[in-house]
């Protein structure tokens, strides 16, 4: 089976290196403002002309894609920046190509053929504010044989903080080849991620008849159709003191913006604040992420069927109360997960539609209630008398949905279509909705 996969590896670079390193993202984003700038100012005198009554042929020209863009870049790069030959001409082409991406998302939003939220017309990025990153596509992208070294483009030989011998037994197995890779500032430390082409064995689940449904919440992760609760760890939660006392330091200290709004330069302490802060907030996305992808991971080697839920996390994101529980968890990163790891296995991810009364429902006899309060957590059938947990009682309720999927359209997360709740196709997403249940969980 052949798969599109990323490997990330943390850098130690020198103090030249790290240098080289953020010229390159400079230069991206200097190239990705220069681009947007350069559209603005075709679009203005664009509309201008228009007003003029001029005809549509010989209205100015709008550099939209990158093959546009690129060509505009190359004929005034001499002028508008002098210095380009400092830095790969990767940079440029990695940021001009964020622009022609940001454009296209831009317009097909508008035309109503991109699925999702509105996406707005971009941006200038500012150098506080965006994360550095830089893109390499052709040049020297390797791993040396020592497996603890890799080679960039103009950036030399760098050295890694781990051993790259994963990606490295593949490409001398020849069942990989290195596409692009790409270096970012990720929490003051610089990280390379390869995105490769890999030749990987077919794998199958432990036990590829098995369904697991799995209940994701607040107070506990997640709670699967077996009866396991995975406990929530809440990483945010016990950085919050640390984070709160940084925060009040850097508020404190001398930043690069004075009370009255003017700019100047920031203290050293402030800095040092600043890094510790960034550091901190790292480290809990790191203690996040680790925990999520050994959760995913295990469930997708060993059932052959998962099951979750489609479940409005922007909804829940919006209720202050509840924000910073939620965004803990990381729902949406757990159903991205499973979905792209159920594939890899072999294995079907099955996600319940929004609607889906999973709460509600009995697991045993299927009676459904009118209304179930959230502080309810123990779930009470009027019909049979089951007592279960209400969680419990939801997974279960899920664990179920996979079978009737199965005999009747064997819908899963990989068909190109989902249904709203009023039964009409919706592009985009890919979901389930049992036409024998209906009503809000």
């Amino acid at each position: 089976m052949k798969v599109t996969q990323a490997y990330r590896y943390a850098l130690d670079p020198t103090t030249e290196q790290a240098e080289g390193l953020a010229s390159h993202c400079g230069a991206a984003r200097f190239a990705f403002n220069w681009g947007l700038a350069r559209v603005r100012a075709a679009l203005a005198q664009r509309a201008a002309e228009q007003s003029y009554g001029i005809s549509a042929e010989s209205l100015t020209e709008v550099p939209w894609n990158l093959y546009a863009l690129r060509r505009a870049w190359n004929l005034a790069k001499r002028t508008d920046a002098p210095w380009w030959a400092e830095n790969s001409k990767e940079a440029y082409t990695s940021g001009l190509g964020g622009l022609a991406r940001a454009l296209q998302n831009w317009s097909a939003s508008r035309r109503g053929k991109r699925a999702g939220e509105r996406v707005g017309f971009p941006r200038f990025t500012a150098k506080h504010r965006a994360m550095p990153s830089c893109r390499f596509t052709t040049g020297p992208l390797r791993v040396e044989a020592d497996r603890r070294h890799v080679t960039l483009p103009r950036l030399g030989t760098i050295r890694l903080c781990e051993s790259a011998r994963k990606l490295a037994r593949h490409i001398e197995r020849g069942t990989g080849r290195i596409l692009s890779a790409t270096v970012r500032l990720d929490g003051r430390r610089w990280f390379v991620s390869f995105t490769c082409e890999i030749v990987r064995p077919d794998r199958s689940p432990a036990r590829p008849d098995a369904v697991v449904a799995l209940d994701l919440g607040v107070k506990v992760l997640a709670v699967l159709s077996t009866g396991e609760v995975i406990n929530n760890p809440r990483h945010h939660r016990s950085a919050l003191r640390k984070l709160r006392r940084l925060n009040k330091q850097l508020a404190r200290r001398r930043g690069p913006r004075a009370p009255d709004g003017s700019r100047g330069n920031a203290s050293a302490r402030w800095h040092q604040t600043r890094a510790a802060l960034t550091k901190t907030h790292a480290h809990v996305a790191a203690q996040r992420r680790d925990g999520l992808n050994k959760l995913t991971t295990r469930l997708a080697s060993t059932y052959g069927t998962v099951v979750t839920e489609d479940l409005n996390v922007a909804g829940m994101l919006a209720n202050r109360h509840l924000a910073r529980a939620v965004a803990d968890v990381a729902m949406g990163e757990t159903r991205r997960q499973l979905s792209y790891k159920t594939t890899r296995n072999k294995g079907r991810l099955v996600v319940a539609d929004r609607w889906f009364p999973s709460s509600k429902t009995c697991s045993a006899c299927g009676a459904v209630k009118a209304k179930l309060a959230l502080s309810e957590r123990t779930y009470s059938c009027t019909e049979c008398g089951l007592l279960l947990d209400r969680d419990v009682n939801a997974a279960r309720n899920l664990a179920a949905l996979a079978v009737d999927v199965a005999q009747s359209c064997g819908e899963t997360e990989n068909a190109p279509r989902d249904t709203g709740q009023d039964g009409s196709d919706r592009p985009g997403r890919a979901g389930v909705r049992p036409a024998s249940v209906g009503g809000r969980r």
